[in-house]
């Protein structure tokens, strides 16, 4: 039986095949979550500042008690 010719390089093909088998580089989750615990407590301390610091008065409170 004679062999069947083909179109397709054997060697593209072989190297195709060898690719998706290449060990793949894991990601490092740490940088990630340490950026995202940062940011979570800064919103978190600046919330807290927002609803403890005392409210912003645009007269003067000598003005409302008829002080002159």
């Amino acid at each position: 039986m004679v062999g069947i010719d083909s179109a397709l390089d054997r060697e593209a093909m072989a190297r195709a095949r060898a690719l998706p088998e290449a060990p793949q580089r894991r990601e490092r989750i740490w940088p990630v979550l340490g950026a995202a615990c940062l940011l979570a407590a800064s919103a978190l301390t600046f919330a807290t500042a927002m609803i403890l610091a005392p409210p912003l008065t645009s007269e003067h409170v000598g003005h409302e008690r008829g002080v002159k």
